[in-house]
């Protein structure tokens, strides 16, 4: 069975729904006073125009009947009529003897009439109805007259015009409120949610700092009874994940200091065995040769270990030198005894100084030629770029380079990439990039990888770092 669709609203953020219920509720309201108010006053104006036409016609019946006799012919009747309408603002209309005489015979004549109102006063009871004349809605009355003259009928339209002027301007009057009224609404939504979740808004910077490293970030306690239960409940949170990432980098830190005597024993018991390489078979020497490898790796894996524990318990600190970043680089590169590295600076880079920790440099030049030699095919360069406050560092291999959407998460601890299954080499700890990003961060620098320049296949690796004061004017 298929699952139901969400509703369009659901996609919306907490501020923008609440906001639009405010709004939404003071548009109902508004809407629901507005109509209500418009048939209210629709209904008593009717019900006041209807009386007084009520009246009016009654007195211009009784005027009909005074005046009309038999003597009165078509322009008697005629000047009834106009007076009525003059002084009563109405339509009048008299039928007499199968004539018709009206006031205003463009406005209100005999077919105008309604038929059902023509059929009950001829059958002489007296009515009234609303009906459309002359494209104007008017309340029609008609009674038959029964005096000294002839029989007649007679019939007067009253106009609704003012009525209907009066109720077009009420309710754009009543819009306007409306309008005004779901703005205030969405306005004081709008207030309402942003107080609502500025202590949310609070938690989210909370947990954004802890997320960050800040295992001392920590909410106060607010005067609201139930936020205070939230932000304690957070505090115990961020206080349980600062012990339990304490407890658990003490404990490596105490299990690499630990594997570091057993690990110089071992090492020191390759040596000799190496010294003692000729008296060796063909097997012994090769299992001696993978014995030393692994000692190796698993030296390096424990010095990297020991390393990341000292950022990880807060205890990594600079050592600063000033160092000519060029001739750093070149003597680093040098004592990897590497044959197959291009070293490549930028002649504007000469005599350009760094304040930096040479330890921690050089093994970020070394971790980051490592990783090229591990991925690259055959060619690996190394060059210099001076900027004007910065130094950029760039290693750069003919390997098959890095996904777009690894290049962030290659430099987290123990992320070897995609390709790691398929190395040509000896697979490394997956914490030479990791250190190289703590190093450089230390020194107040960045480092990202990206593609070579000029669409050569491979992967480059940038590091910045920032020049001492006095070189900052550098152009």
């Amino acid at each position: 069975m298929r699952p139901p669709t969400p509703a369009r609203t659901s996609q919306l953020g907490l501020r923008a729904r609440i906001t639009l219920t405010f709004a939404l509720g003071g548009l109902a309201l508004s809407s629901t006073i507005s109509v209500a108010t418009l048939a209210l006053t629709r209904q008593n104006l009717l019900e006041e125009r209807e009386e007084t036409s009520f009246t009016v016609f009654v007195n211009n019946g009784r005027r009909v009947r005074n005046e009309l006799t038999a003597e009165t012919d078509d322009e008697g009747r005629r000047a009834i009529v106009e007076r009525l309408g003059q002084a009563s603002g109405t339509f009048p209309l008299l039928f007499v003897e199968d004539t018709w005489t009206a006031a205003e015979p463009l406005v209100f004549d005999g077919e105008s009439v309604p038929a059902p109102l023509r059929e009950l006063v001829v059958a002489g009871t007296p009515g009234r109805m609303r009906a459309t004349i002359g494209g104007r809605t008017a309340i029609v009355s008609a009674v038959s007259i029964q005096g000294s003259g002839p029989e007649a009928i007679y019939y007067e339209a009253a106009p609704l015009d003012d009525i209907q002027d009066t109720l077009d301007a009420l309710a754009a009057i009543l819009f306007g409120v409306a309008a005004v009224t779901t703005l205030l609404a969405a306005a004081t939504g709008w207030w309402a949610v942003r107080r609502m979740l500025k202590p949310l808004a609070e938690v989210r910077a909370a947990a954004e700092s802890l997320a960050a490293g800040a295992l001392d970030t920590r909410l106060e306690s607010p005067s609201d009874a139930d936020l205070a239960s939230l932000s304690a409940s957070f505090n115990e949170m961020a206080q349980a994940l600062e012990d339990r990432i304490e407890r658990d980098n003490r404990f490596a830190s105490e299990v690499s200091h630990e594997l570091r005597s057993p690990l110089m024993t071992l090492i020191a018991s390759v040596e000799v065995l190496a010294n003692s390489r000729g008296e060796l078979s063909e097997r012994g020497r090769t299992a001696l040769d993978l014995l030393a490898a692994d000692i190796a790796r698993f030296n390096q894996l424990v010095e990297d270990l020991l390393e990341i524990s000292r950022y990880d318990v807060g205890t990594a600190a600079l050592h600063n030198e000033s160092i000519d970043v060029v001739e750093f680089v070149q003597q680093a590169i040098a004592s990897q005894s590497r044959a197959d590295v291009d070293f490549a600076p930028d002649p504007a880079a000469d005599g350009t100084t760094l304040s930096a920790d040479k330890r921690r440099l050089a093994q970020v030049v070394s971790n980051l030629i490592d990783n090229a030699a591990k991925y690259g095919r055959s060619e690996i360069v190394v060059g210099i770029e001076r900027r004007p406050n910065q130094v950029l560092l760039s290693v750069e291999d003919d390997g098959p380079g890095v996904a777009a959407e690894e290049r962030k998460v290659i430099f987290n601890r123990f992320n070897r990439g995609r390709l790691s299954g398929r190395r040509g080499r000896a697979a490394g700890s997956g914490l030479g990039l990791a250190l190289v990003a703590e190093h450089v961060d230390l020194h107040g620098g960045r480092v990202w990888a990206e593609e070579r320049p000029g669409g050569a296949s491979g992967a480059r690796f940038v590091v910045e770092l920032p020049v001492l004061a006095d070189e900052e004017d550098w152009s």
